[in-house]
């Protein structure tokens, strides 16, 4: 069983930061690349920042600059460190892990269960 745990969603200013973490746990796998995904009402959802497990980076056009993606290997938590936020980030953000099964097999992608993000004054 794979288990999520989020945390650090909220209400902010436009212009303010907040940091997202998200924990993984479980057994019998090990976690490849982690990312941060995000879906606003009535859109679809989309990649904000990835990270492989060797620190390898990546993020959306709209996330550079601002937002920060971080990992903690050890304890199979990502972070999102989002500043100088606009009305446009506001959705619902969603940590995803790549898990790979000692047991075998593909690499499986697996999603937590969200954290909401507003962003309005």
């Amino acid at each position: 069983q794979v288990k999520f745990v989020e945390s650090g969603g909220g209400l902010v200013q436009p212009g303010g930061s907040l940091a997202l973490s998200c924990t993984v746990s479980g057994s019998s796998f090990s976690i490849t690349t982690m990312g941060w995904y995000r879906q606003a009402p009535e859109k679809q959802r989309e990649l904000v920042a990835s990270i492989t497990s060797g620190g390898n980076t990546a993020y959306a056009d709209s996330a550079k600059g601002r937002f920060t993606i971080s990992r903690d290997n050890a304890k199979n938590t990502v972070f999102l460190q989002m500043n100088s936020l606009k009305p446009e980030d506001t959705a619902v953000y969603y940590c995803s892990a790549g898990v790979k099964w000692y047991s075998g097999g593909p690499v499986y992608n697996y999603w937590g269960q969200g954290t909401r993000v507003t962003v309005s004054s």
